[in-house]
């Protein structure tokens, strides 16, 4: 035999190679008696059938969710089995998955952003489903629950969805001024995330329509026209997402945008008759107990408190901004949105504050 295949048969037959792996090897740290003893696994002729949420699941920042996830044995099997189960966290192209968690009987563990917030649910003898408690912006996406009896190995995917608002931003100096790291952290810095393609395709359904490009989560640029006109892409092309596929995430300099979610706390409006500058309207929200709000909290206010204001604020980032829920006269145009006066250099204008509940 060739010297390879033959090394390969030693390493069989020496009982040390692990003939499979999905991110932990089935030996004695794994057997179901704990005596650290290596435990032989052989197929018992069951189909072992796994079952998820057809539907995506809905939830919002702050919440706690949890994901549906079932299994069973085609036929029955009558004794209860010890199963491992694992969780992780798909990236949009599928290419990496991120580990949230792992059991075992009762004993678990979860791994990352996601220590001290994920557990399984055991409502039932074939549950596997995910809880999720204080539910962050960046977990939304998809989810794969994978359930293993000895060698038998099936999964299935649910996909959570956090309910929110999508904006473009430029920053103070300008129009395609942010790389992608620029992109990312500007987002942050709003209480926000970069948006992925789910987010900026069902704003788009909802009715936006911009005209500048801007970074998504996954690195490519895109943005949406609903009213096609010349200078976004042509007359002649229908109404969509424009893209400009993955741009490179050091050199190319674009907009973003931005996902944000429902509140834990409120928005709020202070104001003085002669007006404010920037430095006097953040102490006027430490004296209320407050902060000065980002972008992503006045956008979240707008869309999920119904925050209806014809009046300027000052925000975080130095820009000024006012939602209106129903347009009128004297409060700029005749459809629903934040309006902007961009970042004036100087002006006494309102606040808008945020105080967590």
């Amino acid at each position: 035999l060739p010297l390879l295949l033959k090394a390969t048969l030693l390493r069989l037959a020496s009982g040390s190679y692990h003939p499979f792996y999905n991110g932990f090897y089935y030996n004695h740290i794994m057997n179901d008696n704990d005596d650290g003893q290596d435990k032989v696994d052989y197929f018992n002729g069951a189909r072992l059938v796994v079952e998820t949420s057809k539907d995506p699941v809905y939830s919002y920042n702050g919440a706690n969710v949890t994901l549906p996830c079932h299994y069973h044995f085609e036929p029955h099997l009558g004794p209860k089995r010890k199963i491992r189960i694992k969780w992780s966290k798909l990236r949009d192209d599928y290419t990496k998955e991120q580990d949230v968690l792992v059991a075992i009987g009762k004993t678990y563990m979860a791994f990352g952003d996601f220590k001290g917030r994920a557990h399984i649910r055991r409502a039932s003898q074939h549950e596997a489903s995910l809880v999720i408690s204080d539910v962050r912006l960046k977990d939304d996406g998809k989810y794969r629950c994978e359930v293993i009896d000895g060698l038998e190995d099936e999964s299935d995917v649910v996909d959570l969805r956090l309910q929110g608002i999508v904006f473009p931003y430029q920053p103070p100096r300008g129009q395609y001024r942010l790389n992608f790291h620029e992109a990312e952290q500007v987002c942050q810095d709003q209480g926000a995330i970069l948006a992925n393609f789910n987010q900026l395709f069902q704003a788009w359904s909802e009715g936006l329509d911009w005209c500048n490009a801007g970074w998504l989560a996954d690195g490519t640029v895109q943005y949406p026209i609903r009213l096609p006109r010349k200078p976004c892409g042509g007359v002649h092309l229908a109404p969509g997402i424009r893209s400009y596929g993955p741009r490179h995430r050091h050199l190319h300099r674009f907009d973003a945008f931005c996902f944000s979610s429902a509140l834990k706390g409120e928005v709020f409006y202070l104001d003085r008759l002669a007006g404010l500058t920037l430095e006097e309207a953040k102490q006027s929200c430490q004296d209320a107990g407050a902060e000065i709000a980002r972008v992503g909290q006045l956008y979240s206010a707008w869309k999920f408190l119904g925050l209806d204001r014809c009046n300027a604020g000052w925000l975080a980032d130095g820009s000024v901004r006012y939602p209106i829920v129903t347009p009128r006269a004297n409060c700029g145009p005749a459809e629903p949105g934040v309006r902007s006066f961009g970042f004036p250099s100087k002006g006494r204008f309102g606040v808008f504050c945020y105080r967590e509940r």
